[in-house]
């Protein structure tokens, strides 16, 4: 008998006892193989998915066999064809992380409920919440990709909780600090922390500065588009200090050469060490214990828990970025030259940072005391104003006879 329109049907093919399934939806036939020779299971099959289609859960069969891992190689391959600077970390977030817990899976088989559990372990190993973020957004990337692809291989997203973080940074680095940081230092160490703290710059746009790119005779300092981290370029003018340092440490060089470079002409890659003595040097940094967090020497045991591992805590490098911007809002500058020299393009550091102009204080504060000047005059105006009016009504009051006497009092 001839099934209703709209409730599919079933079939064998000739060289085969399994079952198939026929079903549309929105005017698109799918055959679907139910792998079982039983006509009735096949039935309970056909009926999943007409309940599919009617409720909107339907992914089709094809998306149904999508694993996660597949999602996770566009994902990567994306990253590789953009040439995107992180393709490092999303390597690393995948393989170390992700892979371990989701990777055997298929796409429809991620919930909201697996992805909250992968963030109870992640917390459980004691990942920070922003650590967590950064993976949950490349794993949200994956599926948006899916979702993106001819045939879509992702028709449905999960819900990606989004954390909350506290590890804004409060580091700056001072005057006197910076003056105790720089001394006895090498030349290419001042002249990169003087740049660092002048510019605000990140670390990585100043060790690959090419001495092409500081023109001594009009005093600027380019830095190329495709070489910042939102690819931008910048040009700035050198101060004296930075001028000074920066004749000093390109001087004899070639114009591909770095600006950066040790006594024995390599370029500076990694600063770590030189850094975190120079911090403890001034006073800015300590070497802590990594396990009790008490402070210890380098190299030796910790005296609390005999611990030999130790760990840097105080400013890094870059703090000198908030330090840049300070200093430049402190001096009156707008926010809008700030961002552009600094490379932000949103203001979101002023806010995270409350970094405010102290002119602007200044002036609030005028502005506070004067009105409140006012207030306090115009308040005694009105109670002189309020005494009067009311000497008057109360003289009215009285009979004819009694004001006269008053009056006669008076004069």
């Amino acid at each position: 008998m001839r099934r209703p329109k709209g409730t599919g049907c079933l079939y064998q093919r000739p060289d085969s006892r399994v079952w198939w399934i026929k079903y549309s939806r929105y005017g698109k036939s799918y055959r679907e193989s139910s792998h079982m020779t039983d006509k009735q299971k096949a039935k309970n099959l056909l009926r999943n998915r007409l309940a599919q289609i009617t409720t909107g859960t339907f992914v089709g069969p094809q998306a149904e066999r999508v694993r996660v891992e597949e999602l996770a190689n566009d994902f990567i391959r994306e990253y590789r064809i953009n040439g995107r600077k992180s393709l490092e970390g999303a390597n690393t977030r995948w393989n170390s992380h992700l892979k371990p817990f989701f990777g055997v899976l298929r796409a429809v088989d991620v919930t909201s409920d697996l992805i909250a559990r992968y963030v109870d372990s992640r917390q459980r190993q004691g990942a920070a919440n922003a650590t967590v973020n950064r993976e949950l957004a490349a794993f949200k990337r994956m599926f948006r990709l899916g979702q993106q692809a001819t045939p879509a291989k992702v028709l449905r997203m999960p819900a990606f909780p989004k954390l909350k973080e506290n590890n804004v940074r409060k580091g700056f680095l001072e005057d006197a600090q910076y003056r105790k940081l720089v001394e006895g230092s090498e030349l290419w160490f001042r002249a990169l922390v003087e740049c660092g703290r002048t510019y605000g710059w990140r670390v990585s746009e100043l060790l690959e500065m090419r001495v092409r790119q500081a023109d001594l005779l009009q005093r600027t300092i380019r830095l190329e588009p495709g070489t910042t981290k939102n690819s931008e370029g910048r040009e700035v003018v050198m101060t004296d200090a930075v001028c000074t340092l920066l004749c000093a440490c390109v001087t004899g060089k070639r114009a591909d050469d770095f600006v950066f470079t040790r006594k024995n002409g390599k370029p500076v890659r990694d600063f770590r060490n030189t850094w975190e003595n120079a911090c403890v040097r001034a006073g800015v940094g300590n070497i802590v214990c990594a396990n009790c967090s008490a402070p210890k020497v380098s190299g030796k045991r910790c005296e609390q828990c005999k611990a030999k591992l130790s760990k840097y805590t105080g400013l890094i490098f870059h703090d000198l970025r908030r330090t840049a911007a300070r200093n430049r809002r402190r001096a009156g500058i707008s926010e809008t030259v700030i961002m552009k020299i600094g490379g932000w393009k949103t203001r979101s550091v002023f806010e995270r940072y409350a970094i405010v102009s102290r002119t602007d204080i200044v002036d609030a504060m005028r502005m506070l005391q004067q009105t409140e000047k006012a207030l306090e005059k115009a308040a005694v105006v009105i109670g002189h104003e309020i005494g009067h009016v009311a000497q008057q009504t109360s003289v009215q009051a009285l009979p004819a006879l009694m004001r006269q006497d008053v009056k006669a009092s008076a004069n």
